[in-house]
């Protein structure tokens, strides 16, 4: 799955914004550390909304 378009942390179950002051910053709660939402790991699992997009898009690029 690392090829897929869909693959960042954005996109992960594990993927918690924190609103600290001003500003937002984004962490992995596996990891347990500031994160970027563009990032890749190879822990990603993602979340069920992504899941489906995945499935549907790979069900259009098979007919």
């Amino acid at each position: 799955m690392k090829n897929s378009r869909f693959h960042a942390c954005a996109t992960c179950i594990h993927f918690r914004p924190e609103k600290s002051g001003d500003s937002l910053k984004y962490y992995c709660a596996r990891l347990g550390f500031e994160t970027k939402t563009h990032y890749q790991f190879d822990c990603w699992n993602p979340k069920e909304n992504i899941k489906k997009l995945m499935a549907r898009e790979s069900q259009v690029n098979r007919e």
